[in-house]
């Protein structure tokens, strides 16, 4: 009868240890190539994300389903221009082909004024024109005074993306879709 329960109890580790090693793989599998949490180190997209919240990213339908538009908000490798190895977070705001220029306080994409009622403060600089190349974007955070951005290392390139935030899971109080 000992044997019994000695073989049962082995089983029953048995089981616990694959159902670990399925769960382990299964969430790496997710979270390397389906949908990440990601923590906000920076102050560069207040007033939309506020340092410290938590945003969930895809990383996977963006790709292959829903391509990056403008206005999309986005995580990405920093080119080496940018001069850092952490992941930035910033707006899209000109994809290929758009010609994006700065005046007056005022983001132009295309000769069109961009509503940006997510901004933090106005622009305080000139920039451009300029015109994003094929398979590359121009991004800037919302936080335009306090952001190194795509004015200051230029173009990003498109394979640099790793996702694009789909809503905000912390503080509970701002849970919700991030603003367009």
């Amino acid at each position: 009868m000992e044997e019994k329960a000695v073989k049962s109890i082995g089983k029953l580790v048995w089981e616990i240890i694959k159902i670990i090693v399925i769960a382990f793989v299964l969430s790496w599998v997710l979270r390397k190539y389906v949908i990440e949490a990601r923590v906000i180190p920076t102050g560069s997209m207040l007033p939309t994300i506020q340092l410290e919240d938590r945003v969930i990213v895809d990383k996977f339908f963006f790709k292959y389903f829903d391509l990056i538009r403008q206005k999309d908000i986005i995580v990405f490798r920093p080119p080496p221009t940018a001069h850092a190895t952490e992941d930035f977070i910033k707006r899209v705001i000109g994809v290929p082909g758009d010609v994006i220029e700065v005046k007056n306080q005022i983001v132009y994409v295309n000769g069109n004024a961009l509503d940006e009622l997510y901004l933090l403060e106005q622009t305080n600089f000139d920039y451009g024109p300029v015109t994003v190349p094929q398979d590359s974007l121009f991004v800037m955070g919302d936080n335009r005074n306090n952001s190194a951005d795509s004015r200051e290392w230029g173009f990003l390139p498109i394979e640099n993306v790793s996702g694009r935030t789909l809503f905000r899971y912390w503080p509970i109080n701002h849970i919700g879709v991030l603003a367009r």
